[in-house]
């Protein structure tokens, strides 16, 4: 698939590495902040660490979407994230996404060289498709049941599977009809969005189910609370819980995975993937 120029070979596996401009994101909330504003500096030299380690995507990210989070002026999300994607893109010959629901941001990462649309709402938000398709960018479409402020409150499903693969068919329809090609389309389950610790896992036990409808396949699980829950870690003390979900992931056919580890996903992902080619 090309991001933007930056092609990228999905029949193996690829890392993006997570670069939250945020102060509230739960797991390095405010730690590319500098007198509350974003150190450009701080955030080019995590990206650079991670396409050292590894590293094809760099996920920059603007607006927390952690259970609970308030969401923020279009403005602020801008003010964070377009000068980070600049000075990225202008640094390292990396594709880089932009983890957004909001159509002006769409618009203007599309403009600063972003070569991923990641957003956790699918393109709900409204505006959002008509600016993504506008830019004939690929498109991350991701799952959510609610919002991100209420989302984990009562979360319930009739079908976990069925009731997700309902969700993406109706919203790889509502893409095609605005001009959306199918095949710019990459699907994400959602793992801890609008979710309890049974259906995430319950979600990974199954989710060879949503290779039927033959799109690559992105999981986010670094850090989450399905590890801390399961194992009773600290998010600092996640990182064994998230390589063992990261290799899982790879075996039911997950194309990319999301992580603020870098390091040690490339490596686990490499080995996993050398045993399943042998």
């Amino acid at each position: 698939m090309n991001f933007s120029g930056i092609e990228l070979d999905l029949n193996q596996p690829q890392v993006m590495g997570v670069v939250n401009v945020t102060p509230d994101s739960f797991s390095d909330g405010g730690t590319l902040f500098t007198n509350n504003n974003v150190s450009v500096s701080a955030a080019v030299d995590r990206a650079a660490t991670m396409v050292a380690e590894g590293a094809s995507i760099i996920d920059v990210g603007g607006e927390s979407t952690r259970p609970g989070a308030d969401a923020v002026s279009v403005e602020e999300e801008l003010s964070r994230v377009i000068p980070v994607i600049e000075a990225i893109r202008e640094r390292f010959p990396v594709a880089v996404s932009i983890d957004t629901s909001t159509p002006q941001v769409i618009t203007a990462a599309a403009r600063a060289g972003v070569g991923l649309i990641n957003d956790v709402r699918a393109l709900q938000r409204e505006g959002a498709i008509e600016a993504a398709a506008e830019t004939s960018l690929p498109i991350c479409l991701m799952h959510i049941q609610g919002e991100p402020k209420t989302m984990q409150e009562a979360p319930y499903y009739k079908d976990l599977l069925g009731d997700i693969a309902a969700y993406f068919t109706t919203r790889i329809k509502a893409c095609e009809r605005v001009g959306i090609a199918r095949d710019k389309l990459i699907l994400d389950p959602g793992f801890g969005f609008g979710k309890t610790l049974a259906h995430n896992l319950q979600l990974l036990k199954h989710m060879e189910q949503l290779k039927a409808f033959d799109l690559p396949l992105l999981v986010g699980m670094s850090r989450k609370s399905m590890i801390g829950n399961t194992l009773n870690r600290p998010v600092d003390e996640r990182l064994y819980g998230g390589l063992a979900l990261a290799v899982m992931a790879l075996e039911r056919g997950t194309n990319i995975v999301r992580t603020h580890d870098v390091l040690a996903t490339v490596d686990a992902l490499k080995m996993a993937q050398a045993v399943l080619d042998s």
